[in-house]
């Protein structure tokens, strides 16, 4: 992939000392990122991938929050809360610059109905924000087409986009068209980072992806190698020997 821009976050780092027996420095990812030096991010899009339980969300919401966006998404300009789960990880990192977007949003999948909830709210019936995300309420549109009207009309050139498992509300066709729409806004002189299951999006050409291993370590994987595209495609491939093979665990 051609890089489009130097990106606007170089690297994070966490501070030290922190207390390793508190959650979330208790994960294994957080200790070994206490390890590290820092973590380096691609300029233009870092993937990180990881088994339910890794962290990978956790380090996703934190750098979102280091940033100076919502913990539960949107725009450096939200700041409501429904209720507070966010670790303090965020204010233990530090983000290390290039320079600054323009503008950027926190697309978290799990939250997503309270940051349309938001738009609403602050809309309040002008439709003046509302056009900026489509022009139609969030909620009168499918979760899919609301991930997507959010990505078209609201994600702008040199912004910074921290997304968390976009792919909850995606069909494959919807994971397709997210590909071309990120690389659409690279060639805008966008960076993203995003943490995803999905072996569709970890295909957009000359992304760095991060893979957190059972034990905490952070690796920068091939798309081949991850573990998303790999078990996907064993499975794909031989679906019946590989529940076989699942089945036969439960004798």
């Amino acid at each position: 992939m051609t890089r489009y821009s130097r990106g606007f976050v170089r690297d994070v780092a966490l501070d030290s000392p922190v207390d390793p027996d508190r959650y979330p420095f208790s994960l294994p990812v957080v200790t070994h990122l206490a390890s590290m030096d820092r973590l380096d991010l691609d300029p233009a899009v870092t993937f990180l991938v990881g088994d339910n339980g890794s962290g990978k969300s956790t380090l996703i919401e934190a750098l979102a929050t280091a940033v100076g966006f919502n913990a539960e998404g949107g725009s450096r300009s939200f700041r409501f809360a429904s209720r507070s789960t966010e670790s303090d990880l965020g204010d233990h990192l530090t983000v290390c610059w290039n320079r600054r977007p323009r503008t950027g949003f926190f697309l978290r999948a799990e939250s997503f109905y309270n940051v349309a909830t938001e738009i609403e709210r602050l809309d309040e019936g002008s439709r003046e924000l509302l056009r900026s995300y489509g022009g139609r309420s969030l909620h009168e549109r499918s979760h899919g087409q609301s991930f997507l009207d959010l990505a078209h009309h609201r994600f702008g050139p040199n912004g910074l986009y921290v997304l968390d498992e976009p792919e909850a509300a995606l069909s494959v066709h919807g994971c397709l068209a997210m590909i071309v729409r990120i690389r659409e806004l690279l060639r805008q002189g966008c960076q993203f980072v995003v943490a995803t299951h999905s072996p569709i999006l970890l295909a957009v050409p000359g992304a760095r992806i991060l893979q957190i291993e059972s034990d905490g370590t952070i690796e920068q994987v091939e798309y081949d190698q991850a573990e998303p595209v790999a078990v996907t495609r064993a499975f794909v491939n031989h679906p019946d020997r590989f529940l076989d093979r699942m089945f036969a665990k439960e004798v």
